[in-house]
Parts: C-alpha cells; structure tokens; sequence
C-alpha cells in the first residue's frame, strides 16, 4: 500500500489563508471589546514558578529524557521492559499528564509511555514554525520509537495526539501494531467537523495561523482558555491534587504556546494520501456529547481503515479518557488485549457488526449520525442480513 502526504491544493489553500485574516480581524475587535471593558482583567496573570507535585511526581511512572537531532523529548514510563510497547500521545492544550489515569492500569500488561509532543510540557519548545512540519513531526516519532528497541508498538493518540497516530500508521504501518484514536477523526476529515460550540472551533484554528496573537489570546485573564478546556476536572479532581493549575503552569508563558500552536499553523495544509484501506487493527472512541468532534467525521474516518471498531462513550464529552477513564480503560484492554483478527476476509464483516451494536445506544444523537451510519454499511448489512436468513 502506498501512502503519502500530499499538500492541499490551491484554492483550499487561498481559502484558508483568507479565512485567517478575516477571522483574525474578527477576534482582534472582539479582543479589544473585552479589554476595554476590563483591561486589568484581561492581562491579570498569576506567576507560577514552581510546578505543581503532579507535574513532577514518580508515583505514575519514571521521567526520562532522549535527545534526536538536537530536540529533547521528555516522557514518562511505566511498566516492565520486556512487555510490548504502548505509546501514548496526548492532544492540545495537554502533555504527558493526560493519560494519569491509564498509566497504572496499562502498565500491568504493557511497557507505557506518555510522551511529551515537541513544544508540549518539558520537551524542548523550538519557535521556528518549520519544526512542526508533519514530515518532521512523524520522523522524529518514529526515530523516538527505534531509539527504545522494539520493532512494533501500539499507538494511543489523543486530539492532536491521535492526528499525529494516523500519519503514523499511513506512512509507517509496519511499526504500528494496534492504534486508537479517542477524539481524532483521519487526516482529510480532522478540519472539516469542528463544531462551532467547541472553544478551538474553527474560527479559532483560523485566527491561531497569524503571528503572535493567538499566544497573547491564550495567556489572557489568567490563562481562562484552560478553565474552559478543563471543566471536567473541577468536578473530578482526586486527592486533592489541582490538574487545572498543573496545566496553567505548562501553559503559563508566551513560548508554551507558540509550539502547540504550530501544529496548527502547519497540519491544516497537508492530508492523506491512500489507494488503499489502513491494514492496522483500529479503534475510534468518541464521547457523544463532544462539541468538537462530530460523530459522522469519525464514521467516515473508518473508510480508511481495514480492520476497525467504534466505541461512543455516553455522557463524555472531548476529554473521554479522562471523564470517564474506567470505561475508557476496558475498552482499551479489550481491544489490545483480545485476540487478533482471523482474516482480512472475515474481519470487516465482524468489526462491522460490533460497531453497529455500540452505535445502537446512540439513537438519541441525532439522524444525521444513522444517515451515515447507512451509507457506510448499508452493503454489508444487506450481506449479514442474507447470511442470518440461511442459518
């Protein structure tokens, strides 16, 4: 199979940087409204100079450092060396942090690593744009992976995180054993679907390709957009420990933005290209009140995909393995840990079925949902039809 990146074209292209200017003129007048009505509250910024014992805390696993080509990378690690490899990536605006809740679990069957994306948490945070370059991005993912000694890995990815475990396996399926995507529609659907009530809507990716505002906008009122971003863990904080303030302070400077916000700048203008369905065995979990991703994208994301599931956890929202983690958990372990997939004839066929059952609680989301849900399966279903009709 043949995959490659391929740059978006032109009039896309011309449309996406009109739509940031006219986005970024909308955002600056609605700026300048919200500071003249208050302005010691919009440039109110608390200092943090010591990070919270979350941050820094052993008890979920060791903190390491490599270095690949100049750049530093910061991770987390748990579990036993010689057991296969987890990879955890976590979204935007996130670090190694998001997955706290799957270290301890994963590490009783795996060797997990949370990393820290370049220009995320304590990996090191390069301002030249061209950094985050996807082709860059997924090379040095990948000589992150040969730089531990395994030969395959599982790839978890999150938002962000599970933008970059597409390209991944697209362009390096033979390292790539198992991927789950939680929040992150493919490539070619990723930009399309964010909703409009969603605080990185589209309006703000637009506004976030110009130069220097968007990291002045992040920082304002004291970091409010992780307020917003964060709202579950007010309601689901655990011994005591403030998960809002340990992201303020990874967050808390004008560079902490700027890398994170490149991603941004730079994966909008590239898609994949593929003749052919991804062979990986793939799992796409989606929380059915999330405001930024549709539950169609991630239906029809799974065109791309040979071998796949879809899970949609009720009641949880763009942040599902954090709001709901026990669930998320047992899905994880089911699918990474259930038996393989006996052949590609087969295969669809069953995972279709499995899919179809998680859709069916999820009558109350919409038609829209099952008009796609149709389209996609309606030749198969027919097929399953006839087959129960001769049993």
């Amino acid at each position: 199979m043949k995959v490659t990146i391929k740059k978006v074209s032109f009039w896309l292209k011309a449309k996406l940087f009109i739509l940031c200017f006219v986005y970024g003129f909308y955002f600056i007048l609605k700026r300048l409204v919200k500071w003249a009505w208050n302005p010691k509250k919009f440039f109110d910024m608390r200092q943090r100079d010591k990070p919270p014992l979350c941050l820094v805390d052993n008890s979920l696993g060791k903190h390491s450092y490599v270095k690949l080509k100049g750049i530093k990378f910061h991770y987390v690690e748990a579990g036993e060396m010689n057991k296969p490899l987890v990879l955890l990536l976590h979204g935007f605006p996130d670090c190694w942090l998001s997955w706290r809740e799957q270290l301890p679990i994963l590490s009783e069957h795996y060797r997990v690593i949370a990393l820290d994306l370049k220009g995320f948490g304590d990996s090191d945070k390069p301002t030249n744009r061209r950094s985050y370059k996807i082709e860059i991005l997924i090379n040095e993912l990948h000589q992150f992976i040969s730089t531990l000694g395994v030969a395959k890995c599982n790839i978890i990815g999150h938002d962000l995180g599970g933008l970059l475990g597409w390209f991944m396996i697209g362009l390096h399926s033979d390292i790539v054993d198992k991927f789950i995507a939680i929040s992150s529609p493919h490539p070619n659907f990723y930009w399309m679907e964010m909703a409009k009530n969603n605080i990185f809507n589209n309006k703000w990716i637009h506004f976030s390709r110009l130069p220097f505002l968007p990291e002045m906008d992040a920082l304002k009122e004291d970091l409010s957009v992780i307020n917003d971003t964060f709202k579950h863990l007010e309601i689901n904080q655990k011994r005591e420990e403030n998960y809002v303030e340990a992201y303020k302070y990874a967050f808390s400077r004008s560079e902490d933005w700027t890398g994170p916000i490149n991603y941004y700048r730079n994966l909008p203008f590239v898609r994949l290209n593929s003749s052919e369905c991804f062979n990986n065995q793939t799992l796409l979990i989606v929380g059915n009140l999330d405001s930024g991703v549709s539950l169609e994208s991630i239906i029809q994301s799974s065109e791309y995909v040979d071998r796949f599931t879809i899970k949609v956890i009720t009641g949880a929202r763009h942040f599902p393995h954090q709001e709901k983690p026990n669930v998320v958990n047992q899905i994880i372990l089911n699918f990474l840990l259930g038996p393989p997939t006996i052949n590609d004839k087969g295969s669809r066929k069953g995972i279709v079925s499995t899919w179809l059952g998680s859709l069916s609680s999820t009558v109350k989301y919409g038609n829209q949902v099952f008009d796609a849900v149709h389209k996609r399966t309606n030749g198969v279903v027919s097929h399953l039809q006839k087959v129960y009709l001769l049993h």
